[in-house]
């Protein structure tokens, strides 16, 4: 995500407290923050997907999927 779009979630979200959001405004807003936690979560799962665990002999293995979690 740009730094443009940032400015504009944080600039709504101002906006929000001081004087309100129009509709069109508030939807804005919701697509933008959908956006950002989308590509927070990507991120995270790629760090993820290539962070491995060395244990105290010095084995090396990567990290696995658990139940709760969902791809």
């Amino acid at each position: 995500m740009d730094q443009k779009k940032i400015d504009r979630i944080n600039a709504l979200a101002h906006k929000a407290k001081a004087e309100g959001l129009t509709d069109e405004e508030r939807r804005e807003r919701d697509v933008l923050r959908r956006e950002y936690i989308d590509a927070v979560v990507g991120n995270l799962r790629q760090e993820l997907e290539h962070t491995y665990v060395v244990d105290a002999y010095g084995n090396k293995r990567k990290l696995t999927k658990r139940g709760g979690i969902k791809s």
